[in-house]
């Protein structure tokens, strides 16, 4: 059983804890390739459409790399697993929505497993920062550069060369975050998202992030409309493409089966 995290299935929603409350759920090796099996388990298996993830206790989401383990037990070295930090930070081939239900502190690699979320709903005594520069690292799980293509240039560069904390009032407006709700309240925020992603054809919403994602990646708008985007020929072919439009000219909720 894993040891640093957990999971709860609530139909077609997964919920993965990071489970280390002691270090602000700061994350080592192990702590780090068990995230790894919990999302590789999400997206392989079919009937799970949505992922949240959140951390243990009331202070933190995640403060990041575990330094003192990595420079006490760690040898001074960084080992972290193929699908990056958290096992979401280079886990470019989900089209499956997760989101990131901050709940207090989410520094260095805590922010950056967020920024890797589709969606961050924050509590209100939530805090972001990449502080990697002030003590001679950088933030090369992807924070330096999900950041500036998130809320803009000049913006992300106020936040990573400084190391500066930023409010979840201020990343709302900053435009990283989604939501904002009360203290304690931002994995219920999390799952109130989460059903009403699940009220759509998983199908569609898988092929609107991938459409989305990979056509950033392209020079201009005709290029990314003109790519070919693999879940969106399955959704064409699936029986959810037929399933919707009958549903609204039967006047009833579509029977979704992902298919």
């Amino acid at each position: 059983m894993p040891e640093f995290c957990h999971s709860d299935r609530n139909g077609p929603i997964l919920t993965v804890t990071i489970n280390r409350p002691d270090v602000m759920n700061a994350l080592h090796p192990a702590a780090n390739f068990e995230l790894e099996q919990a999302f590789d388990e999400f997206a392989n298996d079919p009937d799970l459409w949505v992922a949240i993830i959140t951390g243990a206790g009331d202070r933190a989401f995640s403060a990041g790399n575990d330094l003192k383990f990595q420079a006490t037990e760690g040898g001074g070295k960084v080992v972290g697993p193929q699908k990056g930090f958290g096992g979401l930070t280079s886990r470019f081939d989900n089209p499956k929505p997760v989101i990131a239900a901050v709940n207090g502190v989410a520094m260095g690699g805590g922010f950056e497993i967020a920024l890797a979320c589709d969606l961050i709903i924050a509590s209100e005594n939530a805090v972001f920062a990449l502080p990697e520069p002030r003590v001679g690292l950088a933030a090369l799980a992807g924070g330096v550069h999900r950041l500036p293509r998130q809320i803009g240039l000049k913006r992300a560069m106020g936040m990573l060369l400084t190391g500066r904390r930023v409010s979840a009032t201020e990343g709302l407006e900053l435009g990283f975050v989604n939501e904002v709700v009360p203290a304690g309240e931002a994995l219920a925020g999390a799952r109130r998202w989460a059903d009403q992603i699940v009220e759509c054809a998983p199908l569609s919403v898988r092929g609107s992030k991938q459409a989305a994602m990979d056509g950033l990646g392209e020079a201009n708008l005709e290029a990314a409309m003109a790519r070919h985007y693999p879940v969106m020929g399955e959704m064409m072919k699936s029986e959810d493409f037929v399933e919707g439009p009958l549903a609204f000219a039967q006047k009833r909720k579509p029977n979704w089966k992902g298919r």
